[in-house]
């Protein structure tokens, strides 16, 4: 959960968010010695005679300008390139839950139940219970089993939507007609905020998604409630 004068990223709560914070912490490294290396050249051009023209027609220099980002590149694509894999890798999911956006609300369906599948609404702001977040609560939360791999099934029966849980590094695009697939595993069990990316309408910032991880045992009690109750 984020707090005030946050200026990082939310603490990741899955592998894969992990290594997305890794990845910025490398790109920005990089940003930050290019920046520190064009400003001295700025400030060598402008103090000194850096600007003569043996330099500015030095075959070394040509070479460096052309080698130097091309190296900077890959440096960024490889680490780049194996976390888009990894994102998309999904292996044997122990649940397979279908998120649907509507306006303005999302509904869960888990297909590996029977009739396990209900509606999640923002809970208003004078019905919220102390301690519990304004625009983020919901009546209904997802519920999964932590360090259990959960595939998540996105569409849309209206506009465009995006179901995006940042803590989890979980975003995809819910259209309406099409099925999207997204993975994740929660390292640690605990209540995890997003909402929906996309300006889907008036009531856009009014949808948000709660994923609730819990230990197995409690998730199995949820569900048998949930059945029982259906």
């Amino acid at each position: 959960m984020a707090h005030p004068l946050q200026l990082g990223f939310q603490d990741a709560a899955s592998p894969v968010m992990e290594e997305l914070l890794h990845f910025h912490d490398h790109a920005l490294m990089i940003v930050f010695m290019i920046s520190a290396l064009v400003l001295y050249i700025i400030i060598a051009m402008v103090s000194t005679k850096l600007t003569n023209k043996h330099i500015l027609d030095s075959q070394e220099i040509e070479i460096i300008w052309t080698v130097l980002p091309a190296a900077i590149l890959v440096m960024i694509a490889l680490p780049s390139l194996r976390i888009l894999y990894l994102m998309d890798e999904i292996n044997n999911p122990h649940l397979t839950i279908k998120a649907m956006g509507h306006q303005w609300y999302w509904s869960y369906e888990y297909t590996d139940y029977e009739e396990l599948s209900f509606d999640s609404y923002m809970i208003p702001t004078q019905d919220l219970a102390p301690g519990q977040f304004r625009l983020l609560e919901v009546d209904h939360r997802m519920v999964v089993p932590v360090e259990a791999p959960v595939r998540v099934l996105v569409s849309a029966e209206d506009v465009l939507h995006s179901w995006t849980v940042p803590s989890l590094g979980v975003k995809m695009d819910a259209v309406p007609g099409r099925l999207n697939q997204t993975a994740f595993i929660t390292s640690r069990s605990g209540v995890y905020y997003g909402q929906c990316s996309e300006i889907c309408g008036a009531n856009h910032s009014f949808m948000p998604i709660v994923v609730e991880v819990v230990p197995l045992q409690h998730f199995e009690n949820w569900s048998s409630t949930l059945l029982e109750s259906a």
